[in-house]
Order: structure tokens, then sequence, then C-alpha cells
């Protein structure tokens, strides 16, 4: 009996649908060439069905989601929903509510795609960003007193605890041996300045370490590991950092991998549901407009069949990825692919179909 999952689908906003669209052709055509099945279950969240409705995630949605093998999202952002919105109700409250505490996100240069670095090529830009993705402060605490006065105060707090600082610790050093490249795990804080939370994960940092000695460790500021990663990527194989700061790197992270129109995440509960998206969001300019470039989404798919476990699937995925890249778009932005948005997605496609890797 064939291997089957319940994937959720929310195609989300602006130029969501239509990467999703490729996203779920390559998935399924990668189960068809592996002999697993995918059972898509679309749900219309985001901001047109927040405008119509006035729900953006319902209870009943949650639980589906909770029950579900992986969650694929298009792009959540609405010019018309005030910022914020959907953000935290939609994005936040999945990641909190479904326990996603890892995000994931590989910065990864592939041959054919220009860098704005001088002289770096893919053997030098090829890293991983582990980012938590459930504390720090994205939690939420805080608030405000005198809104609207002179004497106002707002203050946003930043909430790390032993054990969720420690739990993505250790998945960033699971993840830099079962990756197997430089064996280097690098943490990024700012120990000089924000002491009393880098303390803890200063400390946990070196702790969970020890389990780990054939794993080379080091540590830099934030703004020196931006400076880094400009110069010298390639000194980087895994970097674990707390939420914030991973939120900022990651975008610095998909521009020197060529732009956010191939940059992938996944938001990971090793234990759950986790859930996969293209990074660079909704993009409302080009929605309809066919232009839009799907390899971000296709990617995710890949970085979701890795999650189930489907290696060969998502390696097909991946070379697929690298020949279009190589011999046939040529430029990964927005209306300068050479091809429309549902033409890259069947020639990524047709590559899987025919076992392009040799898997």
């Amino acid at each position: 009996m064939e291997k089957s999952y319940t994937i959720a689908v929310i195609p989300g906003d602006g130029t969501g649908p239509e990467v999703v669209d490729e996203g779920v052709k390559v998935l399924s055509t990668a189960a068809q060439s592996h002999g697993f099945n995918l059972d898509f279950v679309r749900h219309p969240l985001g901001g047109e069905h927040y405008m119509k409705t006035g729900e953006i995630l319902p209870d009943h949605v949650l639980a589906e989601l909770r029950k579900t093998d992986a969650i694929f999202l298009g792009a959540i952002g609405h010019p018309e929903v005030k910022p914020g919105i959907l953000e935290k109700g939609l994005l936040l409250k999945m990641r909190f509510e479904l326990d996603q505490y890892i995000n994931l996100r590989p910065v990864k240069l592939y041959e054919g795609v220009s860098t704005p670095l001088k002289d770096k090529g893919p053997e030098d830009i090829d890293f991983v960003v582990v980012r938590e993705n459930s504390e720090g402060l994205y939690a939420g605490a805080g608030g405000t007193l005198k809104r609207n006065t002179p004497d106002e105060v707002a203050v946003q707090e930043s909430i790390n605890t032993r054990k969720g600082v420690e739990r993505c610790i250790r998945f960033a050093f699971d993840y830099c041996r079962s990756r197997n490249k430089k064996k280097k795990i690098t943490l990024c804080g700012k120990t000089n300045v924000l002491t009393y939370a880098f303390d803890l994960w200063e400390r946990a940092f070196y702790e969970v370490a020890r389990e780990y000695p054939d794993i080379e460790t080091d540590y830099a500021h934030v703004d020196a590991t931006c400076m880094w990663m400009v110069k010298n990527p390639e000194w980087f194989d895994v970097i674990v950092t707390d939420n914030m700061f991973g939120d900022i790197i990651t975008d610095l992270g998909a521009m020197i991998q060529g732009g956010m129109g191939i940059a992938a995440g996944g938001n990971i509960n090793p234990e759950g549901v986790s859930m996969f998206e293209p990074i660079g969001g909704s993009a409302p300019r080009y929605a309809g407009k066919q232009i839009i470039n799907p390899l971000a989404a296709i990617s995710s798919a890949q970085l979701l069949l890795e999650d189930l476990g489907e290696e060969k699937a998502a390696a097909d995925i991946e070379a697929a990825i690298k020949k279009v890249l190589k011999d046939d778009i040529k430029d990964v932005s927005a209306g300068r692919m050479g091809y429309t948005t549902a033409q890259v997605g069947d020639m990524v496609a047709e590559y899987v179909k025919t076992g392009i890797s040799g898997a």
C-alpha cells in the first residue's frame, strides 16, 4: 500500500495562488514519480477571506490543520488590510498554536543566478539559518501607557526561556550534523548589549555543544554576522539565532543568494505539523500577471518533502530547479524570466518527471 500524506494548502494573497499552483504541480509530479500519494486540502485564508467574512484563522480550521502532515503556504499580505492584522492573526498564530519553533532558511546560490557579492559563486554561498520562531520580541509581550500623549510609553519585551532556547540550539546542532558539510555552527547574538537574553543563549549553546564534539562552534555579534555574510559568506555553515535577528539576517541571505524569487523557508515543529512558504511575500502589484517567479515556492515544496522523509523526491525537485536556473530562465526577477509563472512550473515538473537528478 502506497504512503499517503495530507497537505493543507493556503494560497493566500496577491501572487500566492499563482506560485502555490506551481508548487502543487511539482509536488504532484514528484509524488507520482516516487510512488506516494498527496491529498491536498485547500483553505481560503488571507486578506480577501478576512474582508468578506471577518475571519482570520477560525478555530475549526486550526483544528483541521493540526491533523495534516504539512502546510503549504503561498503568501499573506493584502494592501487593503491594515499591517499586523493578518501577520499576527494568521502567520504568528499558526506558528505559536502549532508550536513551529524553528524557522529554517537555506541560503544557497545556484549556478546561473547572479549575486550582488563581488567574486563570490555557488561554492561560497551555501549555509543555513536556524531561527528561533516562537519567542523573543515577536512573542507579543509588552504594552503602552498614556497613548497619544507626550508622555506615551511603549514597551516590547523579548521572551527567552531555557526550554525554547535549548530546543532551538539542539535542532541546529542536529541539523548541522545531518547536513554534514563544514560541520560548523555559529551562534549569532548581541552578548555585549543584550546581556540577559544572550547570556542565556550563550550558556545553553556551549552546554549543548559539549554533546557534539564533532562540530566546530563559534560566536558572532549580529552586526558582525551581517558584515561577514557580505564579505566572507563561505565562513558559514549553520547559523543559529533568536527570532528578530533571524528575521533580519535571512532577508540579507535571500539577497546574496539571488533575491526573494528563489528564497524558501520552513516553519518547523519536529514533533508535529510544519509549514513551508516562499519568503518573498504576496507582491500584490504582480498578482494575476503570470510574471512572478515560482521557484521559491517550488523550493519550499522541496523542503516540505524533505521534512516528510521523501528525500529522493526532494532531490529530484532540487535537481530540476538547478537545471532550470542554469539552462532555461534568463533572470530570477519578476517579469524577466523569459517565461510565464506557469511555464517555469511546467519545466520543473517535466524535469522531475524525467528524473534529472538520477536519484
